[in-house]
């Protein structure tokens, strides 16, 4: 039998590859891990942890804001950007030496370094050769730079944070997460915002009534949208930067990110030199197992390109990991995984959308929209919440479970289970409500506001 440096060699210190290496190490494999520019990947340095940290933020002005209308007396001198930014990278700083310390106490060797194939066994890594019985490529993404003129004085997602200011307009280009996440947040901390994107509403992949109330919502906010665009080139008008839209028009702003998605990021890594197989766009091409194109080497998280969500890829992460070493072979399940955009307000979802039922067979569709009970009083604009069930009309399991409203992504994450769980409509309805709560509401939608493929909508519930 060949002797290897390794039982397991992990490419990609993310929430996929370290949840597998430190797993693998507890169960007693000998691993390694490599990574070449910081500690958690994406999430932890430049995606959820501290864009969270910037959500947060501008709720508290928002909050300031509202305060007066329950008779407190607020003086609001503005905000402070790099009290904001010190801060939010303190606490990255945190978890970033926290994931590499989590490695190292479960007995995994730590590369800080770029690690590639040299063949199907070996790999380069930094100034060190290593070998290994397998591999594990676990890199992530990368935010996508489309290739148009002026590209190069524009933004992406990763430069937002580290801006020395807030900038006090700003054009952002893209309807995904990202663009409208960022909208929000800006806007909320004092910048004028643009949000342009190709599609007609915002979200694509979301429930429609959800991505036409966001965009609702984000306008009545004061955030301005351009739906329908194509932006041809992008350019610098002196300190400033200018977008130019297939329509003719020219938008002008301090500063334009640019929002329109991500790729694999396996550029670099030799595939080639290993027989690894990679579809159109870059991602490394997996079975359910997560095997490769090579029977050896794995593929693992966004570098998949299969459902780019941090919680997705450490469940793969770990079920890999107990799979190979722990002698418990196990799935993760891509199905019905919640998922949340933090946007303003935010989004929680679980499972099936209605347009997704509806192709399936006959579908029931729960609805209620309000002001939730807070502003009522600080007649804020733009709160609107919209709660939706989508249930089976045939066996009256629930199907999927939609939110757009304030902690929309707190109330799901309980609600999950009984969409994960296949219960029904009658067992929801079996659950006293907690009063009183914008919750409860999803325990007490009795009447189906439509049959899914019907015309006619009732509107759900009358507004209370």
């Amino acid at each position: 039998m060949p002797s290897y440096d390794f039982d397991l060699f992990v490419i990609g210190g993310g929430s996929a590859g370290v949840r597998c290496a430190r797993i693998a190490a507890g169960h007693g494999a000998r691993v390694g891990i490599a990574e070449s520019r910081f500690w958690g990947g994406t999430c932890v340095n430049v995606g959820c942890v501290p864009k969270k940290i910037m959500v947060q933020a501008a709720e508290y002005g928002q909050w300031a804001a509202d305060a007066g209308a329950f008779g407190w007396d607020i003086e609001n001198r503005g905000h402070d950007w790099s009290v904001l930014r010190e801060a939010r990278d303190r606490e990255v700083a945190r978890l970033n030496g926290i994931y590499r310390r989590l490695l190292e106490g479960n007995g995994a060797r730590v590369f800080e370094a770029h690690a590639r194939f040299l063949d199907a066994h070996t790999l380069q890594v930094g100034e060190e050769r290593v070998t290994a019985e397998r591999i594990v490529i676990a890199v992530g993404g990368r935010p996508i730079r489309p290739d148009l003129p002026g590209i190069d004085c524009v933004m992406i997602s990763d430069d937002l944070f580290t801006l020395e200011k807030r900038p006090e307009k700003i054009i952002i280009v893209g309807g995904g997460y990202i663009g409208v996440e960022f909208a929000g947040l800006l806007h909320a901390l004092g910048s004028e915002v643009v949000l342009t994107y190709r599609q007609r509403w915002p979200l694509r992949g979301f429930d429609q009534e959800l991505r036409e109330g966001l965009a609702e919502a984000l306008t009545a906010q004061g955030i301005k949208i351009n739906p329908g665009e194509t932006i041809t080139g992008f350019g610098a008008a002196g300190d400033g930067r200018i977008v130019e839209l297939a329509s003719g028009r020219v938008l002008e702003a301090d500063a334009v990110l640019v929002a329109v998605g991500r790729e694999p990021a396996t550029q670099g890594l030799g595939l080639e030199e290993a027989g690894v197989a990679v579809d159109a766009r870059g991602a490394v091409a997996v079975d359910e197992d997560h095997v490769t194109s090579v029977p050896h080497i794995y593929a693992i998280g966004d570098v998949t390109d299969r459902l780019n969500l941090t919680p997705m890829a450490t469940a793969v992460g770990h079920a890999l990991a107990d799979t190979l070493f722990g002698g418990r072979p196990r799935r993760a399940s891509y199905d019905n995984v919640p998922k949340a955009v933090f946007s303003s307000p935010p989004i929680g979802s679980v499972g099936l959308t209605e347009e997704e039922a509806a192709a399936r067979g006959p579908t029931d569709i729960y609805l209620t929209r309000f002001t939730p009970m807070r502003h009522t009083i600080s007649k804020r604009e733009g709160r609107r919440s919209l709660m939706k069930v989508v249930v089976d009309a045939k066996t009256d399991r629930l199907l999927g479970i939609h939110m757009l409203g304030e902690d929309a992504p707190e109330i799901l994450q309980g609600f999950a289970v009984a969409v994960v769980n296949g219960l029904t409509k009658a067992q929801l309805d079996a659950t006293i409500g907690i009063h009183p709560t914008a919750a409860e509401e999803f325990v007490t939608l009795r009447s189906p506001a439509r049959r899914a493929g019907d015309t006619q909508d009732e509107g759900g519930r009358e507004e209370v």
